[in-house]
Order: structure tokens, then C-alpha cells, then sequence
């Protein structure tokens, strides 16, 4: 029996099952408790969503497994209530002791965002905000058919080029094969009540053709 695959735009529903992608994605549970990686989660998917202007969701037998966000720079407005959703999240990981340790990992990966982008001497009109798969669901396509939702509406936004943050603890070889170039890089010692581990951090940025 095939499995019925939608792609659809993002549903207040979806957030539990979206909020546990992005905890095995960027494997959380490596850096703290397992009740912090949840609230780390939740913040870092309301964070996406206040940064971004199209949303799909890949959905495979009723359940959601993906989800990748665009952002048109240019015309981005933040409602207000996805930003307070998003700061009450934040609050609720503020509130221990070891989510505030976590939280400090967020400001740094925040800065070396703004340093990668300088460094680029670009300026784009468009971002690739977010890109997560369930891991058991990689293979069967649905990585690329997401990927060019995104730059199917870049085109109809007439955006030439957009970026991608992005970083070693995802499968970042991906979006080379989805036909991005690295721009810049960066290694980072991260600091964690785990250890120190080393990382790179990446922009790539994608050419869409007219």
C-alpha cells in the first residue's frame, strides 16, 4: 500500500509532531535534559515561524513529518501573535537553571549568523528559514519536492538568490546536492554542561534561474 504524501501549508496542529523533528534533527537531548530539549524545540520552531512569510508541511499518511519556511526579506511582518507564542516559550525555557545555560547557545549561533552573512559581501532578498525532515522519512523524495516549493515561490516573488544558515550537527551535504553553493563558513568551540564540542557553521545560498 503507497503512502499518501500532501504538501500543505503549516497548521497550528502540527506542532507537537513538528517540535519533535526539530529535537531529532538538531539532536538536543546531546546538550541537556530531556524536558529542556523539549522547550529548546518549542522555542526554536516559534522562533522559525516568526521568521518567515510561506510555509510547507509535508504530510505522509496523516502525520507530519517535514516542514520547510521561506522568507521574503523584503516584505516580512512578524504577527503578533506568533511572536508572543514565541516569547512565552522562550520564558518557559528562561525559567531553569539549565535552560538559560542552553539559551546562551542560541545568542552565540545568532551572531555567527550575522558575521557568515557580512562575510558573504551579498545582499539577498530571500532566506531559506528552516528545512527539517523526520529521519525515517529521508530518502523517499520529500527533501527536494519541499526544497523547490521554496524556490518556486522565491520565483513568483521575483527573488534572484536566496541563503541558508545551516551547520554540522544537521545533514548539511544535502543542500549541496540540491544545487547550493557554500558561501562562508565558520568552526565555533560550543560550550555545553556536556563539554566543549566544535562545530562549523555555514551560509549556502542558492541561484534561481529566469
Amino acid at each position: 500500500m503507497s503512502e499518501q504524501i500532501i504538501l500543505r501549508e503549516f497548521q497550528k496542529s502540527d506542532r507537537p509532531e513538528l517540535e519533535n523533528v526539530v529535537r531529532e534533527t538538531w539532536k538536543y537531548d546531546r546538550f541537556c535534559s530531556p524536558k529542556t530539549a523539549a522547550k529548546m524545540a518549542k522555542v526554536y520552531l516559534n522562533s522559525c515561524l516568526t521568521n518567515q512569510t510561506f510555509t510547507r508541511v509535508a504530510e505522509v499518511d496523516g502525520i507530519p513529518v517535514g516542514i520547510i519556511m521561506g522568507k521574503d526579506i523584503r516584505n516580512h511582518k512578524c504577527p503578533f501573535s506568533l511572536r508572543l507564542t514565541w516569547l512565552r516559550s522562550v520564558i518557559g525555557l528562561l525559567i531553569t537553571k539549565e535552560g538559560r545555560e542552553i539559551s546562551n547557545i542560541f545568542h552565540c549561533v545568532q551572531g555567527i549568523d550575522k558575521e557568515l552573512i557580512s562575510r558573504c559581501k551579498k545582499t539577498y532578498q530571500g532566506e531559506l528559514a528552516f528545512f527539517a525532515i523526520r529521519e525515517n522519512c529521508r530518502g523517499k523524495g520529500l527533501g527536494r519536492k519541499l526544497f523547490q516549493t521554496v524556490v518556486d515561490y522565491m520565483h513568483t516573488q521575483h527573488i534572484a538568490a536566496f541563503y541558508l544558515f545551516t551547520d554540522t550537527s544537521c545533514n548539511y551535504p544535502f543542500y549541496e546536492h540540491l544545487g547550493m553553493k557554500r558561501c562562508s563558513e565558520k568552526k565555533q568551540v560550543i560550550h555545553t554542561h556536556g563539554g566543549d564540542g566544535s562545530m562549523t557553521f555555514f551560509i549556502y545560498d542558492y541561484q534561481i534561474a529566469h
